[in-house]
């Protein structure tokens, strides 16, 4: 929108943008060529809004002022400090961080100077269009044509629209699996710090909402099952190791070991082989075994009685 707004040469006194603290690198990269850009075209610069704590001292060291928190709290012995993972019903990252700062300002430079505010918000999202100004809409720009009239201009975010569905913040809890699993392949330093994170949250407010980085998930989970996917975990059953293998099967240790390595690891990446056969993934096993069953059901079924 802002590209398309100086190309068509409409008037811009300020751009509002509001930082999280836990973008991405490539986005400050990004933020820092559209200033530059701004400046050069217009002789301004981006207006960058921040909370004066930041992420982590809300997520972590906030003290809860509302009574009935507190009491909640106390009953239920979780620290009085701090908000923990932001989840789907309390999303206070995106209240505190992005829309309590920037409608202030804008609302601000309305009373003052009785500005227009432009959103940019693309012409097929229309539950998000509300009361203010959406040039793309107008303009009829789809999310995907705005993508493209970027990547034209010269403006691809360091290639992260190229692996990411999304772009928000990097340890956003409310992200598909397989975004977190990208995460982990194309930026391991963001990744160290998520699981530091995940260890501090489970360590201060325990295994609930609070604490854990997902319902069924811990980052330190995730990281287990993404590990193992990578391996693309096989178990062997080797004719020269049967005693050893035996042992195994025996030993409580390694099967609790080998059920906590395989916990959430699709069966499709569990390479299983009997012998000297070739494996198979447990997925083709299974099938294989399903359809066993019901040809040995059929067979029963038409053996005559006696």
């Amino acid at each position: 929108m802002l590209l398309l707004m100086i190309e068509k040469d409409m008037p811009i006194d300020a751009v509002l943008t509001a930082d999280t603290g836990m973008e991405f690198p490539e986005m400050y990269e990004h933020l820092d060529k559209m200033d530059g850009y701004l400046f050069q075209e217009r002789g301004i610069h981006l207006t960058t809004l921040r909370h004066p704590k930041g992420f982590e001292w809300l997520m972590f060291d906030e003290p809860k002022q509302k009574q009935s928190s507190i009491e909640n709290r106390k009953r239920l012995g979780v620290s009085l400090y701090g908000n923990g993972w932001p989840g789907v019903k309390v999303r206070w990252c995106t209240g505190q961080l992005k829309t309590h700062l920037i409608t202030k300002e804008v609302n601000r430079l309305k009373g003052k100077y009785h500005a227009l505010h432009y959103v940019g918000i693309a012409a097929d999202e229309p539950k998000r269009i509300k009361h203010d100004r959406y040039p793309l809409v107008d303009w009829g720009i789809t999310e995907k044509e705005a993508l493209q009239i970027c990547y034209d201009r010269g403006y691809n975010w360091g290639g992260l629209y190229e692996i990411y569905h999304r772009c928000s913040c990097w340890c956003c809890p409310l992200q598909r699996i397989d975004e977190l699993r990208k995460l982990r392949h194309h930026h391991p330093e963001l990744w160290r710090k998520l699981r530091e994170m995940d260890e501090r949250a489970l360590a201060q407010f325990g295994h609930n909402p609070l604490g854990q980085f997902k319902a069924n998930w811990t980052v330190g989970g995730l990281e287990q099952r993404f590990a193992a996917e990578d391996a693309q975990v096989s178990v062997f059953d080797h004719s020269g190791k049967e005693d050893s293998m035996n042992q195994k099967k025996n030993d409580p240790k390694a099967i609790e070991q080998a059920e906590d390595m395989l916990r959430g690891v699709p069966p499709r990446n569990i390479l299983i082989s009997f012998g000297d056969e070739p494996p198979k993934s447990l997925e083709e096993r299974i099938q294989e075994g399903d359809k066993q069953q019901r040809t040995q059901k059929k067979k029963r079924k038409n053996e005559p009685e006696r």
